[in-house]
């Protein structure tokens, strides 16, 4: 049985969507944030590639406190590829965090997976424990694609365990 890509991504950006509608706003002002990740590029595809991953999350909160951020990745195969968009942390309890994310992108690919266009649209799924002092520890899940704008969109699927440091501490 094989899926169709396109309805994989309506869910996707549907579910997204949802979780943006619904999400109960922070107890308190978060910190920015330091991200530094580790995984897999394409992890269920043919060009598994090693993953390291740095994001900065912003203090600056829109409307249904989204928050800017700005990253990069880089895998072993020399493939770059750096985003700024929105995410927003939905809280259960005052330490599970899930942090839905969507950023556009450019991406060189070097050494590595041909992705059919240099831009690229990442959307992402993290689940973090949030500690006393703020910092997280996490599992990320996100998927990049050119959304057709080439007739090649393989897409590829990263997944990586992070950290992210704040800038400053408290509960």
């Amino acid at each position: 049985m094989t899926l169709n890509k396109g309805w994989i991504h309506r869910a996707a950006l549907a579910g997204l969507a949802a979780l943006f509608f619904w999400a109960a706003p922070a107890r308190a002002a978060e910190p920015a944030f330091m991200t530094f990740g580790a995984g897999a590029f394409d992890v269920n595809g043919d060009d598994t590639a090693t993953l390291l991953n740095f994001q900065y999350t912003d203090t600056r909160k829109w409307v249904w406190h989204l928050r800017p951020i700005t990253g990069a990745f880089v895998t072993h195969e020399g493939s770059l590829y750096g985003y700024a968009g929105l995410t927003m942390d939905i809280y259960f309890g005052p330490r599970l965090v899930l942090s839905p994310s969507f950023a556009p992108g450019l991406y060189l690919k070097n050494g590595g997976k041909e992705l059919g266009h240099v831009v690229e649209f990442r959307s992402a799924l993290a689940a973090a424990w949030r500690f006393d002092d703020r910092s997280r520890l996490g599992v990320d899940f996100s998927h990049i694609s050119n959304a057709g704008l080439d007739e090649n969109n393989p897409g590829a699927n990263q997944l990586m365990l992070f950290y992210s440091v704040p800038f400053s501490r408290g509960k």
